[in-house]
Order: C-alpha cells, then sequence, then structure tokens
C-alpha cells in the first residue's frame, strides 16, 4: 500500500489536543498519552491490556484496523479530483 499523503498540520492539532488533556504546571504536558485513554481503548478492545512497565502499547487486530481507517478518514489530504466532486 502506498504511503498516504497526511495532512500534517491536522496531526500536529490532533497532537497538541491529545497533550492538552495532561496539562499541569501552567504549560507543561506528560510526553505520554493520559491513562483514562488508555483505559477506554482497552475496555473497546483496541489495546491489549497497557498496565506494566512497557513503554509501548500493542493495538490489537481491530484497534489496528480502526487506527489505519481513522488516519484515513482525519488526516489524509484530499486530491484535487476528490475536492472538486464534492462540490
Amino acid at each position: 500500500m502506498a504511503e498516504p499523503d497526511l495532512d500534517t498540520d491536522k496531526l500536529d492539532d490532533a497532537a497538541l489536543a491529545i497533550l492538552s488533556l495532561t496539562l499541569h504546571d501552567g504549560n507543561r504536558v506528560w510526553k505520554g498519552i493520559d491513562w483514562s485513554i488508555t483505559d477506554r481503548l482497552h475496555a473497546k478492545g483496541l489495546i491489549h491490556d497497557p498496565i506494566g512497565k512497557a513503554k509501548s502499547l500493542a493495538l490489537t487486530e481491530v484497534g489496528l484496523a480502526r487506527a489505519e481507517a481513522a488516519l484515513a478518514e482525519l488526516f489524509v489530504k484530499q486530491s484535487d479530483d476528490s475536492k472538486r466532486s464534492e462540490r
């Protein structure tokens, strides 16, 4: 599969929004994703149990498919042809 042409401005905004959920001490944020988010993703069956010392998470098959679909839906730039067909 070819790499999609991602709208990195939207990705950057999404990352900032997620980071802001851990805001503390004025303008500081934690590097990792908020635990309440990983708890919800685990409850939905999208990631394997996040509890442990590992600094990474494992996506389930369903989670991987949903991540790929969300990335495409939310952040892939539309080509000029598809923009014209929406008008």
